[in-house]
C-alpha cells in the first residue's frame, strides 16, 4: 500500500513539475528580442474604470527592456497638466523591468482619456504613446 501511495505521489509531482517548466518557456518566447535598447509594455492602456471624486489617481505602466543594450528614457510628457508622469532616472538593463508612474488629478469630475508620451533610445520606436482613461464620479449629494 505504501508503494502505491509513494508511486502516485511521484507521478503527481512529475506532472506538476513538467507543466511548470512548459509554462515558463512559453512566456519567455512571447517577448521578441531586439538589437539595441527595447521597450515592451505589459499594458499600453490603463483603464481606471469608475472611480470616486478625489480618489487615488496613481497608476503604473510596467515595461521590460527586451533589447541587448541599456534603455534610457529621456522624457515623459502628459497630454495636459492633470496627467503627471514619473520617469525612471537610471538606465534599464537588458531583460530588466521598469515603471513609468502616472498620476491623474481625480478632482476633475467626468469621463477622461489622456495620454503620456515616452521618449527613449528604444531601437525603431523612440517615441511611445500610453493611454489612461476612466470616469470620475461626482460627490454624492449631502442630505
Amino acid at each position: 500500500m505504501k508503494k502505491i501511495v509513494l508511486l502516485a505521489l511521484f507521478a503527481v509531482l512529475g506532472v506538476t513539475t513538467s507543466n511548470a517548466q512548459t509554462k515558463s518557456k512559453s512566456t519567455a518566447a512571447k517577448v521578441a528580442k531586439v538589437d539595441g535598447a527595447g521597450m515592451v509594455f505589459e499594458n499600453e492602456v490603463i483603464d481606471y474604470g469608475t472611480i470616486a471624486h478625489n480618489a487615488d489617481g496613481k497608476r503604473e505602466f510596467v515595461f521590460t527592456n527586451n533589447g541587448n543594450k541599456p534603455l534610457i528614457i529621456t522624457n515623459t510628457q502628459g497630454s495636459c497638466g492633470c496627467t503627471v508622469p514619473t520617469t525612471p532616472k537610471e538606465p534599464i538593463a537588458p531583460g530588466a523591468k521598469g515603471i513609468i508612474g502616472v498620476k491623474y488629478a481625480t478632482d476633475r469630475v467626468g469621463a477622461f482619456t489622456k495620454t503620456v508620451t515616452v521618449t527613449s533610445n528604444a531601437a525603431g520606436q523612440p517615441t511611445k504613446t500610453l493611454t489612461i482613461k476612466g470616469t470620475v464620479l461626482p460627490d454624492a449629494p449631502k442630505s
